[in-house]
């Protein structure tokens, strides 16, 4: 990127980085697709954002989707441009929107995919032999236990747990913090973490990498998927299919979308609707094969 249109997007994720405390993935994600805006505004002479009207964001749209991008990363393209331009108009620098009335394509809507009881069940309950299968165990029962985010639990202290009333606080996209319940099963798994790491300061990460900082995302999915083959599962494994799992297997249980959203911190709960999508016969049988009370109902029958 060069020229004005390239500093203000610099700028603008400055903002992001400090001010809103987006991650660096999503950072990266904006650079990108504000980048691909940057340089269409250049191809056809537009040197100031002032400049750029409805009609060239309609056809920069557009000519995306010709190029083959997909649906999906053509909203997410559309949404980084709405953002900047928001910033623009607060700071006065715009006075008009240039993604007002500015569509994307329709995405085909995706279920997520989830791991059955039974399955979740096998990947969480490894042998715990060591230090890092011991941390291992914990990460797989916390993000299970509390459909937590990989930020969410990368990022988290010894500070924000509270094992004696069984909580822990997270905070989430927007810097929006919530509080969510921690299960016994993860409990125990928190429990013994802490004893073997000896923390001596509230202010540790829960969950270490190398060196003593906080994990990486990146190591974390790849122990998730070490242990999915450990264990006998033959399916991709990553930290998200926990949270649609935890989101499915309970709302499957309490029938309350209001109380799942707010646990897993969705701001609309649209989003949170998604998971009544899923087929209700399969997960019927499958709490039927899984619970305890509904295994003593079909012997008893």
């Amino acid at each position: 990127m060069s020229g004005t249109l390239a500093a203000t997007v610099e700028r603008f994720l400055d903002y992001l980085k400090v001010e809103r405390n987006y991650s660096p993935q999503t950072l990266i994600r904006y650079r990108h697709d504000l980048t691909r805006l940057v340089e269409y505004a250049n191809a056809r002479d537009i040197a100031e954002w002032s400049a750029l009207r409805s009609d060239a964001v309609r056809s920069f749209i557009a000519g995306e989707h010709r190029a083959g991008i997909a649906p999906k990363t053509l909203q997410a393209r559309l949404s980084a441009c709405r953002s900047l331009f928001k910033f623009l108009l607060r700071s006065g620098e715009l006075k008009h929107d240039p993604a007002a009335g500015v569509r994307a394509p329709k995405a085909p809507r995706k279920l997520p995919q989830v791991l059955d009881v039974d399955q979740m069940q096998k990947l969480v309950e490894i042998p715990t032999d060591g230090a890092a299968a011991t941390r291992d165990r914990a990460i797989l029962e916390l993000l299970y236990s509390s459909g937590l985010r990989i930020s969410e639990l990368t990022g988290l202290k010894w500070r924000d747990l509270d094992l004696a009333d069984a909580s822990v606080r997270v905070t989430g996209k927007g810097r929006k913090t919530r509080v969510v319940p921690v299960g016994s099963k993860a409990l125990d798994a928190l429990r013994a973490l802490r004893n073997l790491e000896r923390v001596t300061s509230e202010d540790e990460p829960v969950f270490r990498g190398r060196n003593g900082a906080p994990i990486a995302a990146a190591s974390v999915r790849a122990r998730m998927q070490a242990w999915a083959c450990a264990q006998g599962i033959e399916r991709r494994v990553y930290p998200h299919l926990l949270r649609h799992s935890f989101a499915s297997h309970l709302l499957e249980s309490s029938g309350d979308l209001r109380a799942v959203q707010e646990l897993l911190g969705h701001a609309d709960i649209a989003t949170t609707q998604i998971y009544t999508h899923l087929d209700f016969q399969h997960l019927a049988r499958v709490y039927d094969a899984a619970h305890p009370r509904a295994r003593r109902r079909a012997k008893a029958q």
